[in-house]
């Protein structure tokens, strides 16, 4: 069975090793949604990670609403990015770039429009604002020319990702967001070739990751699905057989990769009792599955020795851990992450975390 530390393809990438550092919403990008210096230290420090998958990064204004997180839709935006990948890369990493759009869980004071979701539906709890948080609005639904608009805006994401240097995308049909309000049942109320069915519900996944694959080819496409119960306000009433009809399509474009959010009763993150799906989908798709939620070292390689994971993606171990790949080689302990900080501007819990030689020095 592999090791953690083993090399991988997934496609056309390459990578060093099995350890995935997950998306992160971090807010350090500023109202414009351009990566700043302190965005090229965070990722770079972080390049021993088999692959980097972005942060969020909007594809358009309208599917942007989180404070100060990067955007791929601007000139200035590329321009922004290109130090980022060049500074991973001169680290020996691999970085793909995660393309979000979040549907119904934006606010208007954030991106100037109604928020767009698969029905008129309003999400629960609160949107974050540069005002703090506040009640989701309601959400249009959208429209058939609405659709073709935001796959051209994947499209023009994924070209622009190539331009600023980047190793792939990665698709976010994740964890409620526009993708995802589309594929569950408890948010997609449509009657028409996008809604009712699972095969029609699973259309608009399909539909853009065609568009990420148009520019980028499926060697350099990822996708991210979370086949578990409710998160942020959006469920299914038959998970498993979404998802594994889902995996199924994913697997007959050929993609490079999925990864699959799975968290278990006790995560940190939309805790779910729905048994994992990722067995099962297994069967259907040929490239490499990377399994994401709370892991740490030995459940890593556990996941890895069953067969059905080719990779393990961390998340918030990696931002208090910038070295955590040779923290997990050498079994040693693991920072804990300030979730105080994980949204504030500057580098305070950003980039001031250090690293394992640094402390022992202290």
């Amino acid at each position: 069975m592999p090791d953690l530390f083993d090399p991988v393809v997934f496609g056309d990438i390459h990578l060093a090793n099995r350890i995935v550092m997950a998306p992160l919403t971090r807010g350090r990008s500023g109202p414009t949604g351009v990566p700043t210096e302190l965005g090229v230290e965070y990722y770079r420090q972080r390049a021993g990670a088999g692959l980097i998958i972005s942060e969020g990064t909007g594809i358009s204004r309208e599917g942007l609403g989180w404070p100060n997180a990067p955007g791929l839709w601007t000139e200035a935006q590329v321009e922004g990015w290109k130090p980022v990948t060049e500074a991973v890369h001169r680290a020996g990493g691999k970085i793909v770039a995660q393309l979000w759009h979040m549907g119904r869980l934006v606010h208007s004071s954030v991106t100037g429009t109604q928020p767009v979701s698969a029905s008129a539906t309003t999400a629960p709890h609160k949107a974050h604002t540069y005002e703090g948080k506040k009640p989701y609005e309601e959400a249009r639904a959208i429209t058939h020319d609405d659709i073709q608009r935001i796959l051209g805006d994947f499209a023009t994401a994924t070209r622009n990702a190539l331009r600023a240097g980047f190793d792939g995308v990665q698709l976010h049909g994740a964890n409620g967001y526009l993708i995802d309000q589309f594929l569950r049942d408890g948010t997609n109320h449509r009657d028409d070739d996008y809604g009712g069915s699972v095969e029609n519900r699973i259309r608009l996944l399909r539909e853009a990751t065609e568009a990420l694959i148009s520019e980028a080819g499926a060697g350099r496409t990822l996708v991210r699905l979370s086949p578990l119960g409710l998160v942020q306000g959006c469920d299914d009433s038959d998970p498993h057989g979404l998802f594994i009809a889902a995996g199924k399509a994913l697997g007959e474009l050929g993609i490079a990769a999925i990864e699959l959010r799975e968290p278990g009763a006790h995560s940190t993150f939309a805790p779910s009792d729905i048994p994992p799906v990722s067995p099962h989908i297994r069967p259907h798709f040929e490239g490499g599955i990377i399994l994401n939620s709370d892991y740490d070292g030995p459940s890593a390689r556990a996941r890895l020795s069953e067969g059905v994971a080719d990779a393990i993606a961390f998340g918030r171990p990696f931002i208090s851990n910038p070295d955590l790949p040779d923290r997990l080689r050498k079994e040693l302990t693991l920072a804990d992450p300030d979730p105080s900080t994980f949204y504030t501007a500057g580098p305070e819990g950003y980039t001031d975390y250090p690293v394992a030689a640094e402390q022992a020095a202290a």
